[in-house]
C-alpha cells in the first residue's frame, strides 16, 4: 500500500495534521511519517495572469483597450509583493516541492485539506491540477470545521472524492474571475476617465461599491436631517401610603407633542389634582440568550465593545485561534449547529462548565434554537473545540471569551423579569389623555451571569387596580429629534450581510432575517467583509471617526459621479453573490454567471466611456526628474526617479531594476525610499538608514542594502547592525 500525499494551506494546518498522526519527521516543506506525506501552501500559490501578461501593451492603459475579457483564464505563480515583476521565491520553491511531491511513485492517493470553503476550494485544486492538468492518483477531499486530534482522525476516516467538490470549485473560480474582470476593467477605465494624474487608481469592485453606498446614504440621511422640537409632560402621583411613582403623558399612543403651549394647559389643569389607577397588568416575561456567534456578529459584538478594534482585526485573531485548534471554522453564516453535533456539543461543555462558579446550573439540551440544519450553511455557528487553551495573548483573550461564553449561555437558564404596567387617569381634570408607568424586576438572572449582564430594573411601589393617587408634580420638558446613527463597523457588517433586508441595527440576529443570510443574498461573504471595510479606508473612500464611518470627499464624489448605477444598487450586488451560493449548491453554472458578468463589464466600459467628462480626483503632479541617481546594477544603463519607483531609464528594452516606492519590506518598518538613499545604495552598495520603526513601535537605524539573489534571479534587502 503506497503513501497518502495531504496538502493543507497553511503550514501550521500541516503542524496539526501531523500532530494528531503522531509524526514527527520534518522534511524540506513536508512531513512524513505513518503512511502520510503531509505538505502546505501559503494560501494561493498561483494566481490570475496580469493583463499586461496576456498582452505586453496592457503595461500602459488606454481607453481603447477596454474592454478586455481573455479568451481563456491563466495562472502564474503568486507575484512576490516586494516586487511583482517577479515570482515569490517561495512560492515557487514550495510549489516544485508539492509537483514533486505529487509524481512521487510510491504516493498512491493525494488528499487536498485546504479550508472547506469556496476559497480553500480554488487554493488546493489551482495546485493539484496546475495547468488544467489531472495528476493521474485518486484525489480525496478532507472536510473538517475544526483542526482537533479527534477530528483530524475522524475525518480521515471520511474522505469524499475531489470531484464531489466540482460545484464549491465552479463557485470559487466563478468569483475569482468575475472580480478580476469587474475590477481591471472598470478600475482602469474609471481612472482613466475621472482622474488626472497618475500613481494611483480609483479603485472599483463588485463588493467595494455598494459597500461605499451603505455608507454614502447614511450620510446623506444625516446631512439633509432637519431636527424638529418636541415636548413630553411627566407626572410624579402618590398613593395613599405616600409612595410615589413617575408616568408619562400619552393621548392615544403618542407621547411626543409638538405644541408645547397645549402640553402646558394640561400641565395646568391636573396640578394637585386627583387620579385613579385604571388598570394594571404584570406579566412575566423571558429573556433568551442571542445567538451563537456567526463571524458578521463576532465582528459587530467585538468592535463595538472594544474602541480599537477592527472587523478585519476580529478576523485575524479569530483565524489564529483556528489554526491553534481552539476554536471551529470562523468563516461561517450560520447562528446554529448542525443537529449530528449534539454529542461532541455536549462534551465540549463539559470540559468548559469544570471550573464555573454557575456550572450547576449549566444543563446540556438539545433545543432549536441551539441545534437547527435549517439554520447551517456549509459551516456551523463558531464555538470553542474540547481543548482548552493553556496561554493566550491578550487580544485572543477577547475573541475567545466572548466566543466561549456566548456557547455557554446556551445551556443557562432562561432569564426572566416581571413586567408591571400601570395606567392612571386624573379624574378631575378635562384631559384626554392618561398616564402610563412600566415597571420592571428581574426575577432570574439565567444567562446573563456568564458576562455579568446587569439588569436595569424600575421598581414601583405596591399598587393595586381602582387605588386613588393624586399628582405630587410634574414636569413638561423640551427635546429636539435626533439624526440617525452614522455606521460603525457593526452596523455595517449587518446591512451587508441581509442587503439591507429587515434590518434592526441595535438587535441581535433575529429568525425573520436568517433566511435572507442563508440563501447567500448578501453583499460579499463572512470571509471578505472585513478585507472590504479596510480597503475602503485604504484607497481612501471611507474614513473612520472612534467607532463611526463616513464617506471622503473622494468616496462622495465617486458615488455621485460614476454612472454604472447598477454597482451601487444593493438588489443587483445580491443578485450575484446569491448566484455564486447557487453555483454552490449545484443549481446555477459556472458558465452562465460568468457570461452575465462578462456581459455587464461589457456595457459598463461603455457607459463609463460615454458618460460626461469630469475630473473628481487631481494628483498631485510628481514630474519624474532627469536626474540620474546611479547606475543600474542590472544593465549598466541611468537610474532615474520615476513615478512609482526608482528604476533603469532601459525599462523599455527590457531591464526590470526597480525599487518601489510602495515597497512593502520598507513599509513594514514606516519607511519610503529617498532619493539620497538610492544614490547610497547605488554608489556605495549600502545605504545608513534612520528611522526605521520595529514592530513594537521602536524607533531604530540601519544598514540597508539592495542585492540580487543569485539562484532566483530576484532583488531583496538586507539589513545589519555595525558598532
Amino acid at each position: 500500500m503506497g503513501l497518502k500525499l495531504i496538502l493543507a494551506e497553511k503550514p501550521s494546518v500541516a503542524k496539526n495534521i501531523a500532530d494528531a498522526l503522531n509524526i514527527k519527521t520534518k522534511n524540506d516543506g513536508y512531513y512524513s511519517g505513518n503512511g502520510y506525506l503531509i505538505t502546505w501552501a501559503f494560501g494561493h500559490l498561483v494566481e490570475l495572469y496580469d493583463a499586461k501578461d496576456y498582452e505586453a501593451k496592457m503595461m500602459r492603459w488606454r481607453m481603447n483597450y477596454f474592454p478586455f475579457i481573455p479568451d481563456k483564464f491563466q495562472y502564474k505563480v503568486k507575484s512576490n509583493p516586494r516586487n511583482r515583476a517577479y515570482a515569490d521565491p517561495g512560492a515557487a520553491k514550495q510549489l516544485k516541492i508539492i509537483e514533486s511531491l505529487i509524481r512521487r511513485s510510491d504516493v498512491d492517493g493525494i488528499i487536498s485539506a485546504c479550508d472547506y470553503d469556496r476559497e480553500g476550494q480554488l487554493i488546493g485544486d489551482s495546485i493539484i491540477y496546475r495547468g488544467g492538468k489531472r495528476p493521474g492518483k485518486p484525489v480525496y477531499r478532507l472536510l473538517l470545521n475544526e483542526w482537533t486530534p479527534n477530528e483530524v482522525k475522524k475525518g480521515l476516516e471520511g474522505l469524499k472524492q475531489n470531484d464531489e467538490m466540482q460545484p464549491l470549485r465552479d463557485a470559487g473560480i466563478s468569483r475569482q474571475w468575475a472580480d478580476w474582470v469587474i475590477g481591471i476593467n472598470l478600475t482602469s477605465v474609471t481612472t482613466l476617465k475621472y482622474q488626472k494624474g497618475s500613481g494611483k487608481a480609483l479603485n472599483i469592485g463588485r463588493v467595494l461599491l455598494p459597500t461605499l453606498k451603505i455608507i454614502y446614504d447614511r450620510d446623506k440621511e444625516i446631512e439633509d436631517f432637519k431636527p424638529e422640537d418636541y415636548f413630553k409632560l411627566a407626572a410624579i402621583f402618590e398613593t395613599e401610603k405616600q409612595a410615589t411613582y413617575e408616568a408619562t403623558y400619552m393621548a392615544g399612543k403618542e407621547d411626543k407633542f409638538k405644541n408645547k403651549q397645549e402640553l402646558a394647559k394640561i400641565q395646568a389643569a391636573i396640578e394637585n389634582k386627583h387620579g385613579t389607577v385604571i388598570d394594571k397588568k404584570v406579566e412575566k416575561k423571558k429573556e433568551f440568550p442571542p445567538f451563537l456567534f456567526n463571524l458578521s456578529n463576532l465582528q459587530g459584538f467585538i468592535t463595538s465593545k472594544f474602541k480599537v478594534w477592527t472587523s478585519d482585526k476580529v478576523l485575524k485573531v479569530a483565524q489564529s485561534l483556528y489554526e491553534k485548534k481552539y476554536i471551529t471554522y470562523p468563516r461561517t453564516s450560520s447562528v446554529a449547529l448542525e443537529e449530528s453535533l449534539v454529542g461532541k456539543t455536549a462534551h465540549v461543555l463539559k470540559t468548559h462548565s469544570e471550573d464555573l462558579p454557575y456550572k450547576d446550573e449549566i444543563k446540556f439540551m438539545k433545543t432549536r434554537r441551539v441545534f437547527n440544519n435549517a439554520k447551517v450553511e456549509s459551516h456551523s455557528a463558531i464555538i470553542p473545540t474540547y481543548l482548552k487553551p493553556k496561554r493566550l495573548s491578550a487580544d485572543e483573550s477577547i475573541v475567545y471569551n466572548a466566543i466561549k461564553n456566548r456557547f455557554i449561555m446556551q445551556f443557562m437558564p432562561i432569564a426572566e423579569y416581571e413586567e408591571t404596567k400601570l395606567v392612571t387617569k386624573v379624574i378631575d381634570a378635562q384631559i384626554e389623555g392618561l398616564f402610563f408607568t412600566k415597571g420592571r424586576v428581574q426575577l432570574i438572572e439565567g444567562w446573563k451571569k456568564v458576562e455579568k449582564i446587569q439588569s436595569k430594573d424600575v421598581l414601583l411601589p405596591l399598587i393595586n387596580k381602582d387605588d386613588s393617587v393624586t399628582v405630587k408634580e410634574s414636569e413638561l420638558t423640551d427635546h429636539v429629534t435626533q439624526p440617525p446613527k452614522q455606521h460603525t463597523e457593526k452596523t455595517l457588517l449587518r446591512v451587508m450581510e441581509t442587503c439591507g433586508k429587515n434590518m434592526k441595527e441595535d438587535e441581535e440576529t433575529d429568525e425573520a432575517i436568517l433566511g435572507t443570510i442563508l440563501t447567500g443574498f448578501s453583499i460579499g461573504t463572512p470571509a471578505t467583509r472585513a478585507e472590504t471595510i479596510k480597503k475602503l479606508k485604504d484607497v481612501g473612500y471611507i474614513s473612520s471617526k472612534g467607532k463611526n464611518l463616513f464617506c471622503t470627499d473622494l468616496g462622495r464624489k465617486l458615488v455621485e459621479t460614476f454612472p454604472v448605477k447598477n454597482l451601487f444598487d444593493l438588489e443587483f450586488t445580491g443578485r450575484l453573490e446569491k448566484g455564486l451560493a447557487d453555483i454552490q449548491k449545484g443549481t446555477a453554472t459556472k458558465k452562465d454567471f460568468l457570461q452575465t458578468i462578462f456581459h455587464f463589464t461589457t456595457e459598463a466600459v461603455e457607459t463609463i466611456k460615454t458618460a460626461e467628462e469630469i475630473i473628481i480626483n487631481e494628483l498631485a503632479s510628481k514630474k519624474a526628474s532627469n536626474e540620474v541617481l546611479g547606475t543600474c546594477p542590472e544593465c549598466g544603463g541611468d537610474v532615474v526617479e520615476a513615478y512609482k519607483a526608482f528604476s533603469c531609464s532601459n525599462w523599455k528594452k527590457g531591464c526590470k531594476f526597480a525599487i518601489w516606492k510602495n515597497d512593502k519590506y520598507l513599509a513594514s518598518m514606516r519607511k519610503k525610499p529617498t532619493k539620497t538613499m538610492v544614490k547610497q545604495i547605488l554608489k556605495s552598495k549600502q545605504a545608513h538608514v534612520k528611522g526605521l520603526t520595529s514592530k513594537k513601535g521602536k524607533k531604530f537605524s540601519a544598514y540597508l542594502s539592495y542585492n540580487k539573489n543569485g539562484e532566483q534571479g530576484y532583488y531583496s534587502w538586507e539589513m545589519e547592525f555595525k558598532k
